[in-house]
């Protein structure tokens, strides 16, 4: 095979080039100001430039870790005989126009049987038409419905989501097929289409029957906007079910230890965000990354023996009224609600008005955020 001419660093010299060319840095931007000598009269500046250069620090940080990930995408191209993540690897290096630059990508995970659902949405907490164009371009949020293809080229099917699409354009098409048990495969689509698309600091899987205020979400991520690889959501440490005649059952339990044993800790699946470097990981290893039965499961696995924050937001999984309305009353708005027993909010398409009329965060409060 003919790899061209290519610059192949060994693994093992990369974190110390890494290492050092961020100590060289760090003490540049320590020592700037260091050999002068202070009066007492700039005492007063000294917190400000301890926080310009924590700041600074945290920059390099993410700066830091996207070179890793650029790494990675180079031995992947070099080590995997593999046309798919050739292809995967592309996305992330090629030439031609950049991808735009937004603050995060919400893909609405969705049915061609949900129709009414969509609708729902659109109903209440998803801006439509001029405003969702006004979102993405005012406060760099781009949403939109997340689907694949039929099995059938070109079915009934297919044809509907074009229709729906022309009338609402607010959805994003997945070179995927179609079914309740492919998820996992199409979370993994998802996020390497998205990064393919869009240059976002966060990317957002939520399911169609979850209740989001939006404001809400931008300001919880804009919280952790400026640390390399968090992983935000619900965490959640269920059983792994070994019976075949249950919904949630693992077919691969035995790898969990014991009957009896939990699922290591992962993010409830109705609504989770990652940061753009834990997205581009997918991206770049979506060919040999593990899809265990449940979607949630799996992407919490992606994660495991990685350098991840896991942050565990209860504001993220509210239940339905009451519990959102009594938060909201007491001035903590919640970032989404359903109800647990449900996967999501029962009888979502009847109900989902109700939610947002007693747990919305009010139509200005998205325009108002500062980000």
């Amino acid at each position: 095979m003919d790899f061209g001419y290519r610059l192949w660093v060994p693994p093992e010299s990369n974190g110390q080039l890494l290492s050092q060319r961020r100590r060289e840095q760090e003490l540049q931007i320590v020592s700037g100001d260091s050999d002068t000598k202070k009066t007492p009269g700039q005492d007063n500046d000294v917190m400000g430039e301890v926080l310009k250069t924590h700041e600074a620090i945290q920059s390099l940080d993410k700066s830091v870790a996207m070179l890793e990930m650029q790494l990675a995408a180079s031995r992947s191209s070099q080590e995997m005989d593999n046309g798919e993540a050739s292809k995967v690897v592309s996305t992330l290096t090629r030439d031609g126009p950049p991808r735009k630059k937004v603050f995060m990508v919400i893909g609405i995970n969705t049915a061609f049987s949900s129709r009414r659902r969509r609708d729902s949405v659109r109903e209440t907490w998803m801006p439509q038409g001029e405003k969702l164009i006004q979102l993405e371009r005012e406060k760099g949020i781009v949403i939109r419905f997340m689907i694949g293809h039929s099995a059938t080229s070109n079915s009934i099917l297919d044809r509907a989501i074009d229709s729906e699409e022309a009338q609402h354009k607010d959805f994003f098409r997945l070179e995927h097929v179609e079914g309740y048990h492919e998820l996992s495969a199409k979370t993994k689509i998802f996020f390497s289409t998205a990064v393919a698309k869009w240059d976002a600091e966060f990317y957002v899987k939520v399911d169609d029957d979850v209740h989001v205020n939006l404001g809400m979400l931008a300001t919880t991520l804009g919280r952790h906007r400026s640390k390399p690889r968090v992983y935000i959501g619900c965490m959640k440490s269920g059983p792994v079910l070994s019976s075949k005649n249950v919904k949630y059952h693992e077919p691969e339990f035995w790898k969990f230890g014991e009957e009896g044993n939990k699922y290591f800790r992962h993010a409830t699946g109705q609504i989770y965000a990652i940061s753009k470097e834990l997205a581009t990981y997918i991206s770049i290893n979506q060919p040999i990354l593990h899809k265990y039965a449940n979607e949630d499961v799996s992407l919490g696995g992606w994660f495991i023996g990685l350098e991840v924050e896991h942050i565990d937001d209860r504001n993220m999984c509210c239940g339905t009224p009451p519990d959102c309305e009594w938060k909201a009353q007491a001035g903590n708005v919640c970032v989404a609600s359903f109800d647990w027993s449900c996967s999501g909010i029962c009888k979502s398409v009847e109900k989902l008005k109700t939610v947002h009329e007693r747990c919305g965060e009010g139509d200005d409060a998205l325009w108002n955020t500062l980000l």
